[in-house]
């Protein structure tokens, strides 16, 4: 016998005696048989579970249950009074997307959990294994013997094979908006107290605290990402290590006085979900959060469309102009008179100026014009935990609002609204309704919303039941005028804009903004698709062609941590159905040959195919523009000089392309000369391959057109 028959052997050996040690027992495959789970009860009837890939172990044995406050525990003490299997194929369309249809393909096990001592009172555990991955939620049939009951605390496990090499966040149930560190498990200790850095709201919960969407690589060459989907009425999940044992245990967001849900049966939780393959470009590709979701809940989306912008913002984030009309210390509402007060110059969103964006918009094909700071309130929003802080509906003097419609209509530009609540929840839901018909009457579609600062009602967090419900409340109020959101400092996305499709973008992560407040890391890029992106798209806001940010403002020394090629290609890598062209009309005339990509790039798909990836080091990417015969790649590195092997074999056989590549120049670096660029053409068909130089924190953008 060989040694990897004697392997083998092994391995069946030790699950068959894993296997024994479990009460009822139940194991259920993927489709393509890689992926194993195993189900049972350990000593005192506690539900486990175990999933392989290859053989290889993915999560060892681990606990399943919910802790709860004000009724018996749903811990232990079950029996398995039933189990049901079975099997789904089939596709769908997603209303926007990286693909025209999805396939959905999982085998299912579903397994009932009675607790005799408790008057059989039962729960449901249901698995899905796809092709790629796990997903699994608590179900609460109405029973007599469950009703409403409050949630302790989640006590799903993840129980680690090795010490993986991670790419986290710190565990907080407030932002997102922390840079990655990239280190082995056993390391997130040493490294926590550097890695939490300031933000305007932020509530760490332990030295060992992780956040969702976890990103692993295991030493025997597994990826893992740990996520959820479908986050309704419930907390967002987040996990506490133990760095001892290597186990990843649930940690919910709580409310005010520490509760972690309120839950009425019948009632679920979202879905845990388990991604893994041997491939990084396994990871990207994958749908399974997305599938794991309803379909969509709306009869009519023709009115959800793509969305490519400019916007009233980065001269602002740059110190260049300002959101407030004036430097009063202190306004309120229907109090201050602004027709009396002195402006401070410096204004940005004014009727003049927001006319030269809509003007650089029309004249280069772009849909939408976003302004920030066109409404009273913005002198003292900022840290004041003020309740009243914007009714959203009241311009500043020197913004018309209804010139502003008849002008942009006028082009076949759109507007796009931005409500900022300053945490202000309570003031939001208060003004929503009138917020959303001013929207309408004055031409509005989207809206860009945003969640600053500590949450009002005060004590709650931005990741709890509260917030997750209020979100939607949002969402679906939205959908009721036909508004697009794009959602600012909210949650981080789990798969919910498949069944709201009107949710077109998320923020919940470190966007292009940190790049003016210091600076992200040169690798945040090639990461983000890996982490934040596995719940759904990131309004990002790319295609910063000034690097230095002194050039708009002498005080800020900060500069973007790219080449402006890998500004470019990021409109591919990180998939969005809004996209904004970030920088100043002023400076994207100055380099227009370059800005010509960031015109005909798509910003919806029918397919897409992941060339090369690396979490944290490279990724390359190619997709199709819906209903047209056009292709667009994107490659990008992180600090470190690369070729990126690009091939065209997804090309239609037969047929020649003609490929524009916008490529670093040959002296292009991140650091020391970003704005260096070469502009190439050259034909292409199915057997063609390409090795393109990357620099330094650089990239490569190319679009590929039929002759």
């Amino acid at each position: 016998m060989n040694y990897q028959n004697m392997r083998k052997l092994l391995f069946f050996f030790l699950l068959l005696l894993s296997a024994a040690s479990l009460v009822n027992a139940q194991e259920i495959n993927s489709p393509d048989k890689n992926l194993t789970l195993t189900f049972g009860l350990k000593e005192n009837g506690i539900p486990t579970y175990q999933l392989t890939y290859k053989h290889k172990d993915v999560i060892k044995s681990s606990k399943l249950g919910i802790e709860t406050k004000d009724v018996p525990s749903m811990l232990e003490g079950f029996t398995v009074t039933k189990t049901e299997q079975s099997s789904a194929d089939e596709s769908w369309e997603p209303v926007l997307g990286e693909l025209k249809t999805i396939r959905n393909h999982y085998n299912e096990l579903l397994v009932t959990l009675t607790q005799k001592s408790l008057k059989d009172r039962f729960i449901r555990i249901r698995f899905r294994v796809f092709n790629d991955g796990l997903g699994f939620r608590y179900e609460f049939p109405e029973q007599d013997n469950l009703n409403y009951f409050i949630i302790k605390e989640e006590r799903t496990q993840f129980a680690l094979a090795g010490d993986h090499k991670a790419f986290w966040l710190p565990g907080d149930f407030d932002t997102q908006e922390y840079s990655t560190v990239t280190s082995k498990l056993s390391e997130v200790r040493a490294k926590m107290k550097d890695a939490v850095t300031a933000n305007s709201s932020q509530t760490t919960f332990s030295p060992t605290g992780l956040q969702t969407p976890l990103m692993m690589k295991s030493d025997n060459g597994l990826y893992i990402n740990i996520h959820e989907a479908a986050l309704v009425d419930y907390s967002c999940l987040s996990l506490n290590l133990d760095d001892k044992n290597m186990i990843l245990e649930s940690v919910l967001t709580p409310d005010a006085i520490g509760d972690k849900g309120y839950l009425q049966a019948p009632s679920k939780s979202p879905w845990r979900t388990i991604i893994v393959s041997d491939k990084a470009a396994d990871i990207l590709a994958s749908k399974l959060v997305l599938n794991l979701n309803e379909p969509t809940k709306y009869k009519d989306v023709s009115w959800i469309k793509p969305i490519k912008y400019v916007g009233v913002w980065w001269e602002m984030i740059t110190g260049k102009s300002t959101w407030a009309y004036s430097d009063l210390p202190s306004v309120q509402l229907g109090v201050t008179d602004y027709s009396k007060v002195k402006p401070n110059g410096k204004h940005a969103a004014n009727t003049a100026h927001v006319k030269e964006y809509i003007d650089f918009a029309a004249k280069n094909g772009l849909d939408a014009v976003l302004v920030e700071g066109w409404n009273e309130g913005w002198e003292d929003w900022f840290g004041k935990t003020k309740d009243y802080v914007f009714d959203f509906v009241t311009p500043y003097p020197d913004f018309d609002v209804q010139e502003l419609h008849r002008y942009a209509a006028a082009k076949g530009i759109k507007m796009m609204m931005h409500h900022e609540t300053s945490g202000s929840v309570r003031n939001y839901e208060r003004h929503l309704d009138t917020a959303y018909q001013f929207m309408v009457a004055n031409g509005y579609n989207s809206v860009k919303s945003g969640y600053v600062g500590n949450i009002i009602p005060r004590g709650e967090h931005h990741y709890g039941q509260f917030m997750v419900d209020h979100y939607l409340y949002a969402l679906t109020e939205a959908a009721k005028y036909k508004i697009m959101v794009n959602a600012h400092e909210a949650l981080r996305p789990t798969g919910l804009n498949r069944t709201y499709p009107n949710l077109i973008g998320n923020e919940a992560a470190r966007g292009t903004e940190y790049e003016a407040f210091g600076g992200n890391n040169v690798d945040h890029t090639t990461i983000l698709p890996f982490t934040r992106l596995i719940g759904g798209p990131m309004d990002y806001t790319p295609g910063i062609f000034q690097t230095k940010i002194s050039a708009y403002n002498p005080e800020n020394t900060s500069f973007v941590h790219s080449t402006l090629v890998h500004q470019m290609a990021l409109y591919v890598t990180l998939y969005s159905p809004l996209q904004m062209a970030g920088d100043l009309p002023e400076t994207y005339n100055k380099f227009m040959d370059a800005f010509q990509f960031i015109k005909d790039v798509a910003v919806d798909w029918d397919d897409t195919n992941i060339l090369e990836a690396e979490p944290g080091d490279y990724i390359t990417i190619a997709r199709k523009a819906k209903n047209k015969n056009e292709w667009y790649i994107g490659a990008i590195t992180d600090e470190n000089p690369r070729i990126a092997n690009i091939s065209f074999d997804y090309l239609p056989k037969g047929k020649t392309y003609e490929a524009t590549i916008y490529a670093d120049g040959k002296d292009a670096s991140y650091d020391k000369n970003p704005q260096s660029y070469a502009i190439r053409k050259i034909k292409v068909t199915s057997k063609s391959k390409l090795k393109q130089a990357l620099a330094s924190g650089g990239g490569a953008a190319i679009s590929v057109k039929e002759l």
